[in-house]
C-alpha cells in the first residue's frame, strides 16, 4: 500500500535536500512505497524476511553472511510483501520484543551491520528514526556516535503495540521506555500524541517536540475547482485504507440515512484495499445494494498521486470517521490543499489539524447523528464550503508545509 509514514518521511528527506541538508533516507524491513518519486536508497537493512526467519530459525545465523544477505534483496522483499496487510500483528509479538532488544536479540548481527554502516561509512551529525520500534540499535549508536543527535519520530507506534498479545505488548513497552534515555528528542505531530506517548513511554517533557504534520501542497494545485457541484450532484468522499478501523462503514451508514431523502448525494471512496478487507468492502456494497443505493456508490481503487489529486478535486466534501484515535491524518491536509473541506471526528490528531487550518467541521466521534447533521448542513451551504476550503488551503500553506517542517527538523538537529 501507499504508506502514510513512508510518504511523510520521503517528503521530509526531499525537503531537507532542497535546503542543502545532506540527507540519506535508508529503508529498514521493506523498501518504502510512496505515491511520488522515492529518494530512498535501494538497499534494505533489517530486511523483513531475514529478521523474521532469524526469529523462527535462529540457527540461520550460522550460515555464511553472503548467503543470508540474499534475503535482504529489495526485489525479494517486495515480492514477499506483495500481500501487505495480510500479516496478523498478534503473531509478531516475540519478533517485536526481540527487535527492541537489539544487540541482545536474535537479530543482533543485523543490528551490528546497520550500526557499523552508519558509524563508519556515514558518520552522520544526526540519526532520525521514524518510529521507536526500530530503535533496538539506539544504545550502540549512542556509544559510537556520542556527539550525534539521535531523534525519533513517533507516528503510530502505539497502534502496532496495541495489536500485540498482552505479554508481548507489556515487554515491548518496557523496552521502549528503556530506550528513551538514548534519544535526544522525540518528534510528534500533535499535542494529543505528545501527551499519549509521553505517558506510555515515560518521556520527559523536555525531550518531546511537536512538529506539525506536513505535506507538499504544490501537487494539489493543478487546477481551479468549480465553485458549485456539477449537474446538481453532491459528491461525498472518503480517502484512506479500506478497513473497519478507518470507519468507512460509519460513512456508509450516514450516507444511507441522508440519501434516503436526497437523490442528489453520491458516495465515492478511494484507498488501498488489502486482501483481508475485501469481504468488508463487499459487505458494504451489499448493504448499499439492499438499500437501493448501489448505483450511487463508487470505489475508485488505490490512486497514485495524480489520481489522488483528481479524486480530491472531484468531490465536494471529505470525511474519514475513524474508530481509533489517528496520530496523523495526512488525507486531511491533502484534501484541504486540493480545496475540499472536511468533516472529521473530534479525536486523535484530527481536532488539532482542523482547528489549526480552519478547513472543516468536527463532530462527536461516535455519533452518526452528528456526522449526518454536519454533512447535510455543509451540503446546503455552498458558500460556507467555499470559505472552509479557502481557509484550509491557507492553513496548509502557512502551518503545514513540508518545507517548514524540514527547516524545523534541521534547526532541531543544530539546537
Amino acid at each position: 500500500m501507499f504508506c502514510g509514514s513512508c510518504m511523510h518521511d520521503n517528503a521530509i528527506a526531499r525537503a531537507l535536500a532542497s535546503i542543502d541538508v545532506e540527507c540519506i533516507l535508508q529503508p529498514v524491513y521493506t523498501p518504502i512505497r510512496t505515491d511520488e518519486e522515492s529518494v530512498a536508497v535501494g538497499k534494505v537493512f533489517l530486511g523483513g524476511i531475514h529478521v523474521y526467519l532469524l526469529q523462527q530459525m535462529p540457527w540461520l545465523r550460522f550460515l555464511p553472511r553472503p548467503v543470508r544477505g540474499l534475503l535482504d534483496a529489495p526485489m525479494l522483499v517486495r515480492w514477499a510483501t506483495r500481500r501487505a496487510g495480510g500479516v496478523d500483528p498478534a503473531k509478531l509479538g516475540e519478533l517485536s520484543v526481540s527487535m527492541l532488544r537489539g544487540a541482545d536479540g536474535r537479530q543482533a548481527e543485523e543490528f551490528n551491520r546497520l550500526t557499523d554502516w552508519i558509524t563508519t561509512e556515514l558518520k552522520p551529525d544526526a540519526v532520525v528514526l521514524t518510529n521507536l520500534l526500530i530503535g533496538g540499535g539506539l544504545p550502540q549508536l549512542r556509544e559510537r556516535l556520542p556527539d550525534a543527535k539521535l531523534i525519533v519520530v513517533l507516528q503510530g507506534d502505539d497502534i502496532f503495540l496495541d495489536h500485540l498479545p498482552q505479554a508481548a505488548r507489556s515487554a515491548a513497552i518496557e523496552l521502549c521506555t528503556h530506550l528513551v534515555r538514548y534519544v535526544d528528542y522525540f518528534c510528534v505531530h500533535s499535542q494529543f500524541y505528545a501527551q499519549k506517548m509521553g505517558a506510555l513511554f515515560e518521556i520527559p517533557d523536555e525531550k518531546l517536540v511537536i512538529t506539525p504534520l506536513s505535506i507538499d501542497p504544490a501537487p494539489f494545485r493543478t487546477s481551479d475547482r468549480p465553485n458549485e457541484p456539477s449537474a446538481g450532484e453532491f459528491r461525498l468522499g472518503y480517502l484512506a485504507r479500506i478497513a473497519p478501523e478507518k470507519g468507512l462503514h460509519r460513512l456508509v451508514e450516514a450516507f444511507e440515512r441522508i440519501a434516503a431523502d436526497d437523490p442528489t448525494i453520491t458516495l465515492h471512496a478511494a484507498g488501498w484495499l488489502g486482501n483481508g478487507n475485501e469481504p468488508y468492502l463487499r459487505s458494504l456494497q451489499k448493504r448499499l445494494q439492499d438499500a437501493g443505493l448501489a448505483d450511487r456508490f463508487t470505489y475508485h481503487g488505490s490512486p497514485d498521486l495524480a489520481g489522488k489529486v483528481r479524486f480530491l478535486q472531484s468531490i465536494d466534501l471529505l470525511s474519514v470517521p475513524t474508530e481509533y484515535e489517528d496520530p496523523k491524518g495526512l488525507f486531511v491536509l491533502e484534501s484541504l490543499a486540493a480545496g475540499t473541506p472536511v468533516v472529521m471526528p473530534d479525536h486523535g490528531a484530527f481536532g488539532e489539524l482542523v482547528r489549526s487550518t480552519g478547513g472543516g467541521v468536527l463532530v462527536a466521534p461516535d455519533s452518526i447523528d452528528a456526522l449526518c447533521a454536519a454533512i447535510e448542513e455543509l451540503k446546503a451551504d455552498p458558500s460556507r464550503r467555499r470559505a472552509l476550503a479557502e481557509a484550509g488551503r491557507r492553513g496548509v500553506d502557512e502551518k503545514h508545509s513540508i518545507a517548514t517542517a524540514a527547516k524545523e527538523l534541521a534547526d532541531l538537529i543544530k539546537r
